[in-house]
């Protein structure tokens, strides 16, 4: 991670590839300062515990989701599949989820947004591999690219994300919230949005960018209240009580209503685009909102060399390319090669005909 940059721009060049050339050392002789060093472990090990939740999080996730569609093709082989709501995996999945999801609340508590929002390409790299391990699908050389570029992106960004350490009280939380960076941020997000809901609603336009755009601009703010509640949440667990301030409840309810909004808009977007196209374009629009969030709401990157910068700023396209690479053409091959018995779909080619005889035979049984 980078610290802070000194005030000339000749030195904060200067920083900036010291930065560089000690993140990248690892056997020089000394003390050390490099990525595995433990000089630079103790400068940053907050991050790293906020790190650590981040990227256990998102290891999680991915399990839950594999169970999740595990128990769903499992169900879809049955001759008389219950609901899924009624299995036990698919809720050992729904939990698995939730504990993923606390820990990516509490690692914002920890680290800075710019550094946990863009791990969320972890999530994806994980439950590629474990489809692979465990759900057979088939390992392409596009996965392999991706999966090394979204380990490289993630390093990269873990090393040059901005070293900030703010303790996130609510006083501190309602002096950003009264800032005139934030407030023309959000009258800017506001116009946005209205002008893309207008073309949603009125004008019947049901892009994919729109209906993305449209959750990428909820999603930053609900980074932003996610941040102030789970570092209030630890304030008062290592400090003073934060609880009792009404800035901690204002964004609760930000956090609750633009999560809600999320979902529906989210939701659309999966009903008309396939998935393979909807998560790489998600993941991308999400964390340019969150890292846009972190710089303007917390001033993450306040005093920031453009070299460090510019290289977590590569980070982040590399975990974009990676992701791509991983979620691309992926649904249509479980199309080519799929667990589930066309028999039991009624509203395809092969279904509606083993359904008409299904049905023919249990008809001439029950009047027999």
């Amino acid at each position: 991670m980078a610290t802070l940059a000194p005030a000339g721009p000749g030195e904060a060049a200067s920083a900036a590839l010291d930065e560089l050339s000690l993140n990248f050392t690892y056997g020089a002789s000394g003390a050390g300062n490099g990525s595995l060093s433990g000089a630079w472990y103790r400068r940053n090990q907050i991050h790293l515990f906020g790190v650590l939740l981040a990227i256990l999080g998102n290891l999680v996730i991915s399990i839950s989701l594999n169970i999740q569609k595990y128990s769903h093709l499992q169900l879809a082989q049955q001759e008389h599949p219950r609901p899924y709501f009624k299995s036990v995996l698919w809720w050992g999945g729904v939990l698995l989820m939730a504990v993923g999801e606390t820990g990516n609340f509490a690692a914002y508590g920890f680290a800075p947004i710019t550094l946990i929002a863009p791990l969320g390409c972890v999530s994806v790299t994980g439950s590629a591999i474990i489809s692979v391990t465990f759900l057979k699908d088939n390992l392409r050389a596009s996965d392999l690219l991706g999966m090394t570029l979204a380990f490289a992106g993630t390093y990269l960004l873990v090393n040059f994300a901005p070293n900030i350490t703010q303790a996130i009280s609510a006083r501190t939380v309602q002096y950003y919230f009264v800032g005139w960076q934030f407030l023309i941020y959000v009258i800017l997000e506001i116009l946005i949005f209205c002008i893309l809901l207008y073309f949603y609603k009125r004008k019947g336009m049901k892009h994919m960018v729109i209906l993305l755009t449209l959750v990428a601009l909820l999603a930053s703010l609900t980074v932003i209240s996610v941040k102030a509640i789970s570092g209030m949440i630890t304030f008062s667990m290592t400090d003073k009580m934060q609880l009792t301030y009404p800035i901690f409840y204002i964004m609760f309810i930000i956090m609750i209503a633009s999560c809600v909004f999320q979902v529906k808009f989210l939701n659309q977007a999966t009903k008309l685009y396939n998935t393979t196209r909807v998560v790489p374009v998600n993941h991308i629009f999400f964390t340019i909102s969150a890292i846009i969030a972190g710089i303007i709401f917390y001033q993450e990157f306040l005093g920031a060399a453009f070299l460090t910068v510019f290289v977590y700023l590569f980070g982040c396209f590399l975990s974009f390319l990676g992701v791509f690479l991983v979620t691309r053409n992926r649904e249509k091959e479980h199309l080519q090669q799929s667990y589930i018995d066309f028999g039991n779909i009624p509203d395809t080619t092969l279904g509606r005909k083993a359904w008409r005889e299904t049905n023919v035979g249990q008809n001439t049984t029950r009047f027999k």
